[in-house]
């Protein structure tokens, strides 16, 4: 049987933030996107926070509007978010924890904790016909909570697998291995995201329920010194590799 494909989406929010660091508009994500694209990303992925402190309304607008692919606009469950979804009706919309003193998303939301104030904004969105999802830890509990609010789709936070090292990487991986087959049980589409690099993408790409990874900071960063195109292209292999050999032994 032939693996099943999975997709890249490339999350374009720290061009932004080299942007913002001097102002004006260069680099461009809009520009970036575009590019990624052309590198071989499936879709383009944007965080646009409370704070704005690297997309910019604007930047969702024309992402919006200048990209062909699918958008899959990053959120908090606020009111103002919410607004700003169903006006640029994105493919996709994945509900993330957010406080304005981390540097990035901390850890998942924690959907059986906050189900009542999650469930509206889960049924609005869903109703417009954008794809939900909601970005959680490897939990057994977070899953069977998503799928009790009606998302279709959840994302796996992989950080603490990427951060760690040894025995403590291969446990961490084994749970998520586990919640991707928990969540393909429950009939949700599994995705997984948050650090993922050219050193520990292989394993993650491995898993057969996981269908969708999304990059962002870590392509970026290397772009630098070799360019966005090398990058993706480098981290497309990666995962195709490891993905049609079933094992996370893939190397650069």
């Amino acid at each position: 049987m032939p693996a099943r494909p999975l997709r890249l989406g490339v999350n374009i929010d720290h061009v932004a933030t080299i942007r913002n660091a001097r102002g004006g508009r260069h680099p461009d994500p809009v520009r970036a996107a575009l590019a990624a694209v052309a590198a071989g990303a499936d879709g383009i992925t944007a965080h646009l926070r409370e704070d704005r402190r690297h997309i910019s309304d604007d930047d969702i607008a024309r992402l919006a509007r200048e990209v062909d692919r699918p958008l899959n606009l990053e959120m908090a469950a606020t009111e103002e978010m919410l607004a700003i979804a169903l006006r640029h009706r994105p493919h996709a919309a994945c509900l993330v924890p957010e406080k304005r003193e981390e540097r990035t998303t901390e850890g998942g939301l924690d959907v059986k904790g906050m189900a009542p104030a999650l469930a509206p904004f889960v049924a609005r969105l869903g109703a417009a016909g954008i794809r939900v999802s909601l970005f959680v830890e490897p939990d057994p509990a977070q899953l069977e909570a998503a799928k009790r609010l009606g998302a279709p789709v959840v994302e796996l936070h992989v950080g603490a697998y990427c951060e760690a090292e040894g025995a403590a990487r291969t446990a961490q991986l084994g749970r998520i291995v586990a919640a991707a087959r928990a969540a393909e049980t429950l009939g949700l589409e599994c995705h997984a995201g948050h650090g993922l690099g050219f050193d520990s993408v292989g394993a993650v790409a491995a898993i057969p329920q996981v269908v969708e990874l999304n990059i962002g900071h870590f392509l970026i960063g290397e772009a630098i010194f070799g360019g966005l195109d090398s990058s993706i292209k480098r981290m497309r292999a990666l995962m195709d590799r490891a993905r049609a050999a079933g094992t996370g032994q893939a190397s650069a």
